[in-house]
């Protein structure tokens, strides 16, 4: 009885603490078309107040300054942090939003009238449905209809940003527009009016099956993606006798049934004018890729091809909790769409990021990406960006035998104006060969096949000529479920986010054993050595590139820290060798054995031997360390000219990163 009498009167002060405060707080993002505060959109009149909406109330984070600093840390080789991820309870604890204000949420959608579909406490997220009056009232706006600039189609939108009576601030309202129609990425061409294909695949017509991505990019057999989920965000549901009927044209077995799982009361079917090619050959893609992954879940949250409507913050919500489906590391998307704000998403990217998630998405079709273009989420810092290659293997279900970029494939420079990541900001990365941008995000950041060479079962028929980036997306969220299974048998976390890991490793020796590098080809940006704007860093390279992303980290293999990072001389007499020879420190902090493959120094500097004692053991070529143990080298400097006079130490090994480096300079006089 004292319980029951403490609930109540705990819910009686929440009611009476949200009624009593009159004040509205707006939200921290924008939910505003320009086409409707400039008046560019004709407005027709006022959505009915009866119809019924889908709209996604969105709790902010607390403490994101220090989220960053965390995701920094844990995603840095040289911390003891490295690849220590959170639990979704875990984050929810140090950055989620407080049960308190969560639970208010809830009151006050159920105040004011609306049916909640959906609650997560971890996703932040309260998921409703309403009529459009009940949201007119609850958040202090008129839904108008209007005409839209660009398209022969009407829209709904709000007139103005919203706002709530809640006691702190809200990060977003989703739902509340349908001024973009999101975008899949795949295309279908005529094989009879455009010729025979020129690829050797080993589905009918000769086309790619998924198995043949497989062979080409992987190649091996040990790893299956045993014990792996595996992720799909599709805005519109499917229909799964689609994906039998591609396994038995191509006279392979059908390694699952995927689970569908519905956020925001969407449906799970393809209906009406519903067409699931994409959706079907996601699935395909994934299980071809990993066919011993344990559950590819489709996590639906639109209804793109009927009512145009959708909600991605209803997937991520989920995506990211335990709630709907097991926790997933590898998570795909083949969709486009234009929020009216880029940083809607990123709380969602962020928390999957700190739990060891990856989130691929397809970088679009139209060449490369222009002003008022679809380009998000595959320009946003947070999210791992697919592009599109031409493949010619070795026969069908043959190794992989070339690549060039394929013009149609998305990439270049963010149109959403996201600042350049840091990643980006490695010197090497942008060059004058690229074009590349060095204050805005460039993309992709990796590639794969996406010609119009696969087969695809949709609707009920099966056919040739399908391609676009949505082929390569969700073939490396399956190729990564393969790094993850790898990195549970070596006792090894997950790569995560890998972005900070690749680019560091396409400016490193292991980059060709890692990626193939693709060097001819253009979307409108040119494919050249190295990073570029068509390709990314190339497409994975066997078993390599899974090898480079399981080492280091936490029970994992090795990690070379280097002390100092950087060392600096006064001014020294050209032709004379500094009397001070300076110390390095190089250590494996990691928990394998690292061997140092070479040690040399570019500039006016040079290696000075350390003599071996019980304490000391000097650094060379060969040597390897076990794990906390230390060497020790010594540099010197003679200047060749007057002036500042740079170079750097570099030791090249078998850690992440490699080669690591120290910074030189001095100064001849």
């Amino acid at each position: 009885m004292i319980r029951r009498v403490s609930v109540l009167l705990l819910t009686v002060a929440v009611i009476c603490s949200i009624t009593a405060f009159a004040e509205t707080n707006s939200m921290l993002t924008r939910h505003t078309r320009d086409a409707v505060v400039n008046g560019e959109a004709q407005f027709l009149g006022r959505l009915p107040a009866t119809q019924t909406m889908r709209i996604n109330l969105l709790l902010s984070l607390r403490h994101a300054p220090e989220l960053l600093n965390f995701l920094d840390d844990v995603y840095n080789p040289q911390s003891p942090n490295y690849r220590h991820f959170l639990t979704p309870a875990q984050f929810t604890e140090r950055f989620g939003a407080s049960k308190e204000d969560f639970d208010a949420v809830v009151q006050f959608a159920k105040s004011n009238g609306f049916k909640v579909v959906f609650a997560t406490h971890e996703g932040r997220s309260v998921q409703l449905i309403g009529t459009v009056a009940q949201v007119e009232k609850a958040l202090h706006v008129q839904m108008g209809v209007y005409q839209h600039p660009t398209e022969k189609r009407s829209f709904f939108a709000p007139d103005r940003e919203p706002s709530v009576a809640l006691p702190f601030q809200l990060w977003h309202v989703s739902g509340l527009d349908n001024y973009e129609l999101p975008q899949p990425a795949v295309r279908h061409i005529d094989v009879q009016s455009e010729g025979p294909q020129a690829v050797q695949g080993s589905c009918p017509g000769s086309s790619y099956c998924a198995s043949d991505m497989r062979a080409a990019y992987y190649g091996g057999t040990a790893l299956t993606g045993t014990g792996q989920n595996i992720a799909l965000l599709e805005l519109a549901g499917t229909t799964l006798s689609d994906v039998s009927l591609y396994y038995k044209n191509a006279k392979q077995t059908q390694p699952y049934t995927p689970t569908l799982v519905s956020t925001d009361g969407y449906a799970t079917t393809c209906t009406g004018s519903c067409d699931d090619a994409e959706q079907t050959l996601d699935m395909t893609q994934i299980m071809g890729m990993a066919p011993g992954s344990a559950m590819t879940y489709n996590f639906v949250c639109g209804d793109a091809y009927n009512s145009g409507t959708f909600d991605e913050t209803g997937c991520l919500s989920a995506m990211v909790t335990n709630s709907l489906a097991p926790l997933s590391l590898q998570i795909s998307s083949s969709w486009s769409w234009m929020p009216a704000d880029p940083q809607t998403d990123d709380p969602y990217y962020q928390q999957m990021a700190a739990q060891g998630q990856s989130f691929f998405d397809a970088a679009g079709d139209s060449g490369k990406w222009v002003s008022g273009g679809f380009a998000y989420p595959g320009d946003d810092q947070w999210v791992i960006c697919v592009g599109g290659t031409e493949l010619q293997t070795n026969g069908a279900g043959g190794s992989w035998k070339s690549e060039v970029g394929w013009p149609d494939g998305g990439g270049g420079i963010s149109p959403d104006g996201i600042t350049i990541p840091s990643y980006q900001q490695l010197s090497g990365v942008i060059t004058t060969q690229n074009k590349g941008s060095k204050t805005l995000r460039n993309g992709p950041d990796l590639a794969g096949e996406a010609n119009f060479d696969f087969y695809v079962c949709h609707k009920g028929s099966c056919g040739s000529g399908w391609g676009g980036t949505s082929f390569a997306a969700p073939m490396y969220a399956g190729y990564l479920a393969l790094a993850n299974q790898q990195a549970v048998q070596n006792g090894a976390a997950a790569p995560g986010f890998i972005n900070p890991a690749i680019y560091p490793l396409g400016l490193s020796a292991g980059y060709s054993t890692a990626f193939h590098d693709i060097t001819s080809g253009s979307n409108g940006f040119p494919a050249v050595a190295g990073y570029d704007l068509i390709t990314g860093w190339g497409s994975a390279n066997g078993a390599g590139l899974i090898n480079a992303l399981t080492q280091g980290g936490q029970g994992g293999g090795p990690v070379m820290s280097l002390t100092p990072t950087s060392l600096k001389w006064g001014k020294i007499a050209v032709g004379t060798t500094a009397a001070g020879k300076k110390k390095v420190v190089a250590t494996n902090s990691g928990n394998a054995s690292l061997t140092i493959t070479s040690i040399a120094t570019t500039g006016d500097f040079g290696l000075v031997a350390v003599a071996k004692t019980k304490k000391i053991t000097p650094c060379s070529n060969g040597l390897t360390l076990a794990p906390g143990a230390s060497c020790e080298i010594k540099v010197s400097f003679t200047p060749t000219q007057t002036g500042t006079r740079t170079g750097s130490l570099n030791f090249t090994d078998n850690a992440p990163g490699s080669p690591q480096s120290v910074s030189l300079s001095g100064t001849g006089k």
